[in-house]
């Protein structure tokens, strides 16, 4: 079955960021491997211990049929990470009471960009950056 999903990379705080995010939306991770769990490639140093505890993937269902996914970036393996205003998650709750819940939570020590506020367009409309410097973007058709 098709379907769309979110995926985030961080530098060594992934697990901390999905825990966030779990206590957030709740439920269980439906796949979660680490580093030492993935066969070093030929000429690849090896991993250091820290490493390899950190995130290889995990998977979160979060709302409807959407899933976040998300890695540990590794600079010994070449990589870097530059967070930008490149993209937001867009939620879409059924209500207004779980948009304020889910908002709530997620701006825990992040930024709120727009207080939920209701907009000439008809939804229940808020942003914000959460504490890992990912931002959301809340749209609830709930009328009053």
């Amino acid at each position: 079955m098709a379907r769309v999903s979110t995926y985030l990379n961080f530098m060594g705080t992934t697990e901390e960021a999905f825990e966030f995010y779990r206590r957030v939306f709740g439920g269980e991770f439906t796949f979660i491997t680490r580093m030492s769990d993935v066969p070093p490639m030929q000429g690849q140093s090896p991993l250091t211990e820290s490493e390899q505890q950190m995130i290889m993937h995990i998977e979160l269902p979060t709302l409807g049929d959407h899933s976040l996914m998300g890695t540990d970036a590794l600079e010994s393996m070449g990589h870097t990470l530059t967070f930008g205003n490149n993209f937001s998650i867009n939620l879409e709750p059924d209500t207004r009471a779980e948009a304020d819940r889910l908002y709530a939570g997620l701006v825990e020590g992040g930024e709120a960009t727009t207080p939920l506020t209701d907009m000439f367009w008809g939804s229940y409309f808020g942003l914000l950056t959460d504490r890992f410097g990912v931002q959301w973007m809340f749209n609830c058709a709930e009328n009053t």
